[in-house]
């Protein structure tokens, strides 16, 4: 009877893990390039009284065993990267990827982050900086004098005077990964590379699968608010049915201890 104490409450940390992601998850419903996570679980180890397919007295052989689980543990959280919907900013340096690939950022100490945020500013040097202040990378200048600054979907970038004389050209660079969902958060919409990611490959915007990009437009998230609540609820039902398994454990435990009396 006390194991089913210990297992129901690993039934409720599980539970409590879950809604800790949901509920990060909501906060960040208006976050652009957030992409939701969703927590993984896994049976925990079995106390086996008897294995199936033991062999009996009689000489046959028994069909089923005897196994009682443990409960249940926390394995990951899911990192999900599907696209999230656009909203139309008319800011010219808003800029979201249709499509595979993130954004470079340099740190400022010579390590590339990555993310899917492309809201981007003009810092006092002329380049395009993040709300961080981090580069974007290569670096993109917007030279004094810029009236118009456009970026085609494949990356192509001009800034022009009023005149409409070209001032500075370039052409934007993205990175993708084997495993996206291997990339650390760091808060701040940024992801860095680990060994779970791989190692990042660049190209440009539109060639050899990395998407697109659409100016004056930023991606929010992908978090679904319906979905996340049917979670909430679903995941708070367990919650309570595992307190409910100990509170019956209990009271078991508690007419054994009036037996004597």
């Amino acid at each position: 009877m006390i194991r089913s104490l210990y297992t129901a409450a690993t039934g409720m940390l599980a539970q409590q893990i879950n809604q800790d992601v949901v509920a990060n998850n909501l906060a960040n419903v208006q976050t652009p390039g957030f992409k939701s996570s969703r927590a993984e679980f896994q049976d925990l180890m079995y106390q086996v009284s008897r294995q199936a397919g033991v062999g009996t007295t009689s000489g046959t052989a028994l069909p089923l065993g005897m196994e009682v689980g443990l409960g249940s543990k926390l394995t990951s959280i899911q990192k999900t990267f599907t696209q999230g919907d656009y909203q139309q900013t008319g800011n010219r340096f808003d800029w979201a990827i249709e499509g595979d690939g993130f954004f470079q950022v340099d740190d400022g100490n010579g390590k590339t982050l990555y993310t899917r945020a492309g809201s981007w500013k003009i810092s006092k040097d002329l380049y395009l900086v993040n709300s961080e202040g981090l580069k974007l990378t290569p670096e993109v200048t917007v030279p004094a004098g810029t009236v118009t600054f456009t970026i085609d979907a494949g990356g192509t970038w001009t800034a022009k005077d009023k005149a409409g004389t070209t001032l500075s050209t370039g052409r934007l660079e993205l990175a993708k990964f084997a495993n996206p969902a291997g990339l650390t958060n760091l808060g701040r919409n940024l992801y860095a590379r680990t060994d779970g990611s791989g190692d990042p490959v660049t190209g440009n915007p539109d060639t050899e699968g990395f998407g697109t990009i659409s100016q004056t437009f930023l991606e929010m998230s992908n978090v679904n608010v319906v979905d996340e609540m049917v979670q909430m609820i679903v995941g708070q039902r367990a919650y309570e049915i595992n307190s409910k398994a100990i509170q019956t454990a209990d009271n078991m435990l508690q007419l054994v201890n009036n037996l004597k009396r």
